[in-house]
């Protein structure tokens, strides 16, 4: 069964100042450090969900990607922060919140590095599935350490999940953002990576994988649906998209050309 760890934030050590979630690095009760995704920045928690779902979809097909924990800031946590957008940032987000774990002394992945064609596949077809639109040249969202790829940020995935309507027609889109990925290029085994997806990926892990999401990040004001009906909607979206995910392997090969 899926699970995730719960750790408490004790310190703030320094904002990490990407795009516009303000994620920060902080450190935790068990001692460790984490990048944290906090639910009061920007697109609140549709962004956490996007990270959880993108995430544990990512571990489902082998891929390396920093362990995933909750993590909980109590309600007096930020107040000596000293500067103002980032103590309102952080009362905002009181609750639990997604952490990545730190990889210290890793490095940005660089596009010239040549990447296994498999290996390279199975990513550009994870973001083909999420529909996860930086992954690019200019923001790779990828990292290398230990001399290894690691995956990280998908925050930007799901993105039906903003407008919130027509979710079953937006699970078979052929995702044409698909020509932007930084690892398309090397992307020379897309058949193979279609066929290892589909022996790995099943409603059960599915299902698995949305059981995950808190219930409180569900409680939206621009839906009328309950939380266990948003939770269904996401289990049908991946579904769906699994059904019918040679479109968007489509769209990937011809983007190749």
């Amino acid at each position: 069964m899926l699970d995730l760890r719960t750790v408490t934030v004790q310190r703030y050590i320094l904002p990490l100042r990407e795009g516009g979630s303000l994620p920060a690095l902080a450190e935790a009760d068990d001692d460790f450090k984490y990048v944290l995704k906090f639910r009061g920045a920007g697109h609140g928690v549709k962004m956490l969900i996007s990270e959880l779902l993108g995430g544990k979809i990512t571990e489902a097909l082998g891929l390396k990607i920093p362990e995933l924990v909750f993590a909980n800031l109590d309600v007096d946590f930020g107040r000596t922060e000293a500067d103002e957008e980032i103590q309102d940032l952080l009362k905002n987000s009181e609750g639990l919140n997604l952490g990545l774990h730190y990889l210290s002394e890793s490095i940005a992945f660089d596009s010239g590095i040549k990447v296994d064609p498999l290996l390279a596949s199975k990513i550009v077809w994870l973001d083909a599935f999420i529909t996860n639109i930086d992954r690019t040249f200019k923001n790779t969202n990828l990292l290398m350490w230990h001399k290894e790829l690691w995956v990280i940020d998908n925050g930007a995935s799901f993105y039906f999940h903003h407008s919130w309507q027509n979710f079953d027609t937006a699970a078979k889109t052929p995702f044409k953002y698909v020509k932007d990925h930084v690892l398309l290029p090397q992307a020379t085994q897309l058949d193979e990576a279609e066929k290892f997806a589909h022996e790995v990926l099943n409603e059960n892990i599915f299902r698995e994988i949305v059981n995950l999401i808190p219930q409180d990040w569900l409680h939206w004001n621009d839906a009328e649906e309950s939380p266990d009906e948003i939770r269904e909607v996401y289990f049908n979206f991946l579904k769906t998209r699994l059904e019918n995910s040679q479109i968007f392997v489509n769209e990937a090969k011809n983007a190749r050309g």
